[in-house]
């Protein structure tokens, strides 16, 4: 296969960016997007040129780095797939491929291709965890979970926190993120201690960090490799209003009692 490459170049977060043409020939189809791009940094790097910078590492659809938006579409052409798991006979021989970055406020661009996520890990340590011991392994499956629950929060811990729903939401909304972490947490019997708190301050960091609001497209589950579902969405909607009915309560009554 031989195809045009339209990549976003931009040297530092500050530079001006803009789109570079580049010919991948010879492209097996069994290749897969970054193996590609590989080839491509390697013929860029023969001729003395600066390799695409791009994020990389399982390359088995586990971690989330690989974080680029084909054709206007974040990870590609194919639904329920990462960009390390897209292989070159989804494209036709002679094709033209537009690769760009995610396109966010709360993702600046750090050089070409890679984007600075860490608003995602700032959101998770607002309140991602929980503080209930678990102990060794017996002791944790002392607590039983019924198969429903168990099956719903694994649905939602299969988030792998690329950002694909932030750049495919037009608002670039982080909702479906925020709401997978805080749904695979809030599903179990470990989680409730912080389930109220949790709520409120994940959306709170959500918020300061920039990130938009949810408007319900669906374009963020429509492009979650995971599949992640909307449900969880209005799960973390009902669990915030009730999170900040409680707090509501709580001021009251110490207004009430700081008056007595």
């Amino acid at each position: 296969m031989n195809l045009t490459l339209k990549v976003w170049r931009q040297k530092t977060a500050v530079d001006e960016g803009k789109f570079v043409t580049y010919q991948a020939k010879d492209i097996s189809p069994d290749m897969s997007f970054l193996e590609m791009l590989d080839i491509v940094n390697e013929e860029l790097q023969a001729k003395g040129e600066e390799p695409i910078a791009f994020d990389h590492d399982c390359r088995e659809g586990i971690c989330g780095m690989c974080s680029l938006v084909i054709n206007g579409t974040a990870h590609g052409p194919v639904s329920a797939c990462t960009t390390c798991q897209l292989h070159m006979r989804m494209f036709s021989d002679g094709e033209t491929i537009t690769i760009e970055p995610w396109r966010a406020s709360a993702f600046p661009v750090i050089k070409d291709l890679v984007t600075d996520r860490r608003a995602f890990d700032r959101i998770i340590q607002a309140g991602g965890f929980i503080s209930v011991p678990t102990g060794a392994a017996p002791d944790a499956n002392a607590i039983l979970v019924p198969k429903v629950e168990a099956d719903k929060a694994m649905d939602a811990a299969q988030c792998i926190g690329c950002g694909a729903c932030v750049a495919a939401c037009k608002n670039g909304s982080a909702m479906l993120f925020v709401a997978a972490k805080v749904g695979h947490l809030g599903v179990l019997p470990q989680g409730q201690p912080e389930r109220h708190r949790r709520v409120l301050n994940m959306v709170a960091q959500m918020d300061e960090e920039g990130f938009g609001a949810c408007t319900n497209t669906g374009s963020c589950s429509a492009a979650c490799p995971k599949e992640i579902s909307l449900e969880f969405i209005a799960r973390l909607n009902r669990d915030y209003f009730k999170a900040t009915l409680k707090e509501g309560f709580k001021k009251e009554k110490k207004a009430a009692s700081d008056g007595a």
